[in-house]
């Protein structure tokens, strides 16, 4: 649990980081787009000055200069309205377009909503108004920060899962050498166990142990395959789970304490046939039924109950241990996600793997109340996938 705590804490970290990049990014450009918005409305109102100036009869002014002051201003958008907002000229807007008034006039409106006119005063009283918006540099400016915040996010985003995607790859890798090493390191033993047996069912043969010890080696075997097994495809067949929930849960009362009671709500002589890998899925009822006990400290209800649908078989495992706080419905099935002072933190997060990408079923915390205990569901389909 300090392992995945540790790992949460600096993703948020992480996270927080970037997101004051974004911010910090987005302050100082929106600081820089106010100060060019401050220059591009005195550069509109020189313009219009030099307009105001040339519309003159008997000006003074140094024409030639008025006109380089208009001519330069090839990146503001304008429109020159009279008084009654007619339209007498525009500048700078789409050179295709430029000649629609329809398109004009709507650009107008647009840009009432955004700016205020600047207004030209005339002789005689009369006045022109000036119309502006932004600038396409001033406009790609105000978008800037979240095209780069957003290029930088899928940039990470993608470094992310390729290095996660390879780290899980490489984790893999080791995880099945390591089981196909543990696999062979039981053989041995179990091999030389399951001879044992047989030799005392030969010389004693009413010892009542040598069955319940006969299971055990059976129990052994069936390990030591699901190790040798794990890298390799599972073979998914035809299977009644009732039968196998059965085996599974006999097999764990007789190695559970007595305190612990275990209640099955179904009927063990009914079929439901699911395709299903027998041995991997005892390991989920296995996984799920220990973590229950442990829940529970080797005291209180377990109950199994198996429904039906159309589609689905249902099979709830509920118990009457500490319960699990709804934050943690989903950090339960990380890998190395424990409350338990030893522990992996593996069972239910391979429990989760086997159901979900071997079974394309589900399994989830289908309620659960602290203090009262929890039910956990898993989903198996009915119909091949």
């Amino acid at each position: 649990m300090k392992i995945f705590g540790h790992k949460t804490f600096w993703k948020l970290f992480l996270l927080l980081i970037a997101v004051l990049i974004g911010m910090a990014s987005l302050i100082y450009t929106e600081s820089l787009v106010s100060k060019l918005k401050v220059e591009e409305r005195k550069n509109v109102q020189l313009w219009a000055e030099a307009t105001r100036l040339i519309s003159l009869p008997d000006t003074s002014q140094n024409v030639e200069f008025l006109f380089t002051i208009i001519e330069n201003n090839n990146t503001v958008p304008v429109i020159l309205t009279d008084e009654s907002d007619s339209i007498i000229s525009a500048r700078n807007f789409d050179a295709h377009k430029s000649g629609d008034y329809r398109y004009i006039k709507e650009q107008l409106e647009k840009i009432k909503e955004r700016n205020k006119p600047i207004v030209n005063n005339l002789e005689k009283g009369h006045y022109n108004l000036i119309y502006y918006k932004d600038s396409i540099i001033l406009t790609m400016l105000i978008y800037y920060p979240y095209i780069q915040l957003g290029i930088i996010i899928f940039f990470i985003l993608v470094s992310y899962l390729a290095f996660r995607s390879s780290r899980k790859a490489e984790q893999n890798q080791v995880w099945v050498g390591m089981s196909k090493e543990t696999a062979h390191q039981l053989g041995t033993p179990t091999s030389s166990l399951a001879g044992w047996i047989e030799i005392l069912e030969q010389k004693h043969p009413g010892i009542s142990i040598t069955k319940e010890l006969a299971l055990d080696v059976q129990r052994l075997e069936k390990i030591t395959e699901r190790f040798s097994r794990i890298g390799s495809k599972p073979v998914i067949k035809s299977d009644n789970i009732i039968g196998i929930i059965s085996r599974t849960v006999n097999y764990l009362k007789l190695r559970t304490s007595s305190k612990v009671k275990i209640i099955t709500d179904y009927n063990p002589d009914e079929k439901v046939v699911v395709p299903v890998n027998a041995a991997l899925f005892e390991w989920v009822i296995e996984n799920v039924f220990k973590n229950a006990v442990d829940s529970m400290e080797g005291n209180g209800e377990i109950t199994v109950r198996i429904t039906e649908t159309e589609r689905h078989a249902l099979i709830d495992i509920s118990d009457t241990g500490k319960g699990i706080p709804k934050s943690a419905f989903k950090k339960i099935f990380n890998p190395g996600f424990t409350t338990k002072q030893r522990g992996w933190g593996l069972g239910l997060s391979l429990a989760k793997r086997i159901i979900e990408e071997y079974h394309n079923g589900k399994i989830f915390v289908r309620h659960s109340e602290v203090g009262k205990g929890s039910c956990i569901r898993i989903v198996m389909n009915r119909d091949r996938f």
